[in-house]
């Protein structure tokens, strides 16, 4: 009888270390690496990681930083990292080049992309910027804004000089004259003009499009992770809350992270509206991008590609399911 008592005693402590766990949320402990661009759009991952949503998800999460978006998008590609974060023009790149990744998700929208262009250099009117050179990161949502901006201005990219550029590099190009003017974003614009006060003008170039701050993974390893992405998605959820119910905190957050200055932040912030989403508008976008890359010859294809088949919402439904409207 003894043998008998021990034995149902070692079972229900051996069901109990497998039940409890669960019930409590643990989760064997996974690695994710996530590469993307310093922006503020990370936030909402800073906080996941602050706040210990990655951890109690069983997450541990790595940042890995890159100079923009297809950098990011290429060692994704050549998985070096299990989840890239970039614009939503990034995706138009990688449907017209057959890319097997899907979108799970876009954190934020935001309206932060300019022009700024030297009135020493003859940058005083929009006109002005035919014929000179322009700092541009080639083949990334600041591309098309610029050149949507051009043409609603009665211009196209043919009548600039384009120079490849990251955004770290706009300030050294401004300042020994490779460049006449820069599309560019804070925290660099605001570098720009501590560089050259009262020397610069600039333009918004979104004309009230969006930008999408958006999550992209391989389709092989999503078949792969399905709940780890649930989990991490999950911890995202709780951190978008976080930012939103918390707005002072989530600035705090930022700043150690990027050590900007209480006025910086404040000054940012009303420009990003965080929210974990899949979006109608985030496909008509993406449409609108793709016809642009076509009319201006930046593609061989010459069909629109399916954006449907480049989302990946199974995640984001089960964490989320009000915040995914696409209907496939």
């Amino acid at each position: 009888m003894r043998k008998i008592v021990f034995s149902l005693v070692l079972i229900l402590a051996i069901i109990a270390t497998i039940i409890i766990p669960a019930c409590r949320g643990k989760f064997p402990t996974l690695s994710i690496t996530l590469g993307g661009v310093d922006s503020d759009a990370n936030v909402v991952l800073f906080t996941a990681e602050n706040q210990n949503y990655f951890a109690s998800n069983g997450i541990d999460f790595n940042f890995k930083t890159y100079d923009t978006g297809p950098d990011a998008i290429a060692d994704l590609l050549n998985n070096k990292i299990d989840i890239a974060g970039a614009s939503e023009y990034a995706m138009v790149s990688g449907a017209f080049a057959n890319e097997d990744i899907s979108i799970i998700a876009s954190i934020s929208t935001s309206y932060v992309i300019d022009l700024v262009g030297l009135t020493g250099n003859g940058v005083k009117t929009i006109a002005d910027l035919k014929g000179k050179r322009i700092g541009v990161p080639l083949g990334t949502i600041n591309e098309f804004y610029f050149g949507q901006f051009l043409e609603l201005n009665g211009m196209s990219i043919n009548d600039v000089t384009m120079v490849n550029l990251t955004a770290a590099q706009d300030v050294a190009a401004l300042t020994n004259g490779t460049v006449d003017a820069v599309v560019t974003r804070d925290p660099w614009e605001s570098q720009i003009l501590g560089q050259f006060p009262g020397g610069t003008v600039n333009w918004s170039l979104q004309s009230g499009q969006a930008a999408y701050s958006v999550l992209f993974c391989r389709n092989e390893w999503l078949a792969l992770n399905p709940e780890l992405v649930k989990r991490f998605l999950n911890s995202l959820a709780k951190a978008e809350g976080f930012v939103i119910e918390h707005p002072s905190q989530a600035k705090t957050i930022l700043q150690q992270n990027y050590s900007y200055t209480d006025e910086y932040v404040n000054d940012i912030w009303p420009h990003y509206q965080f929210s974990l989403s899949l979006d109608e508008s985030l496909i008509a976008a993406m449409e609108d991008e793709a016809r642009w890359t076509i009319s201006n010859n930046l593609t061989t294809s010459t069909q629109v590609p399916n954006f449907f088949n480049y989302i990946y919402a199974d995640g984001l439904k089960a964490v989320e399911p009000d915040s995914v409207n696409i209907i496939q």
